[in-house]
């Protein structure tokens, strides 16, 4: 599935920058796939992947911190959707652990460590769920997001992820 969406952006968009912003947006791909892309098939400089995929990242945890509340509230009120979030909350309950006990510090950790169920996407439902304030929230998210790019560039640059189609 990753392949065929990074295909898409390779086939419809064809500037790495915009394709490595797209691809940090994307709850699948996140800067976890969009900074080796960028870095390697992308052809980018390590310094112009890092921006464009934490800016990706960054601008759609954004949007998804904004507007999680109203939102979910919203569609809360039809069953289908109402047993999604519930999965979806409950799902992230179990797994936001570190947000619940450390919060801010614990935001910062969960984003910045790259691994599958952690990101912002998830870190914008844990820090909603927790009910910690959206100020700080951000701030965290940024902040994890930076640690999860410099772990990510680090591990791209010295072969230890690769990123292959």
């Amino acid at each position: 599935m990753v392949d065929a969406v990074i295909s898409f952006f390779q086939e419809s968009v064809r500037n790495p920058q915009l394709i490595t912003f797209f691809l940090a947006m994307l709850p699948i791909t996140e800067l976890r796939v969009a900074l080796p892309w960028g870095m390697t098939l992308g052809g980018l400089e390590w310094y112009s992947a890092y921006f464009w995929s934490v800016a990706g990242n960054y601008v759609i945890a954004l949007i998804i911190l904004f507007f999680l509340e109203p939102v979910s509230s919203w569609l809360r009120q039809w069953k289908l959707w109402d047993r999604f979030f519930s999965w979806l909350f409950a799902r992230t309950r179990r797994k936001g652990k570190l947000v619940e006990t450390f919060e801010f510090w614990g935001l910062v950790l969960f984003v910045g460590i790259p691994l599958p169920v952690t990101g912002a996407w998830t870190g914008c439902v844990a820090a909603f769920i927790f009910g910690l304030v959206y100020r700080k929230s951000i701030f965290a998210i940024l902040l994890g997001l930076i640690l999860s790019a410099t772990v990510v560039t680090i591990l791209t640059t010295t072969g230890k992820l690769l990123i292959s189609m």
